[in-house]
């Protein structure tokens, strides 16, 4: 799911700093524009997968000619892919015990078969996921 929200960028002594007004308490800071963008792409990430975690509700994004501004000031959308983030985030490896007929793993032992990458390969088919 990709979710989208305007951030406010205020010019600092070294760089900007940033905060979105929907989502109260998500700030950060970047030395130049292009570390500011990615630091508030990345706020952005860990606020909404603590709202998501949480079970909260995402509010709303403002339009950007809703949000008022100090002299200085000028706001952006953002955008954030939250599956690509939560895969990313989420990717340690983790046991699963399967069970498959004995012939099947006598078969696939004896051809070296690799069973969490074939099982990764065949989950990701199966759900649609590149």
């Amino acid at each position: 799911m990709i979710y989208v929200f305007p951030a406010i960028f205020t010019p600092v002594e070294k760089g900007y700093a940033i905060r979105f007004p929907d989502l109260p308490g998500t700030n950060s800071q970047g030395k130049d524009l292009a570390n500011a963008i990615y630091m508030s792409r990345d706020a952005l990430a860990t606020w909404l997968d603590y709202l998501i975690d949480e079970g909260e509700d995402i509010p709303n994004p403002s339009m950007t000619n809703n949000v008022s501004l100090d002299d200085g000031q000028f706001v952006t959308m953002i955008d954030v892919d939250m599956t690509a983030y939560r895969r990313h985030k989420n990717s340690k490896a983790v046991k699963k015990t399967l069970s498959i007929p004995s012939w099947l793993n006598e078969e696939a032992e004896a051809h070296n078969v690799n069973f969490s990458s074939i099982l990764q390969e065949a989950l990701k088919e199966h759900l649609g996921i590149q």
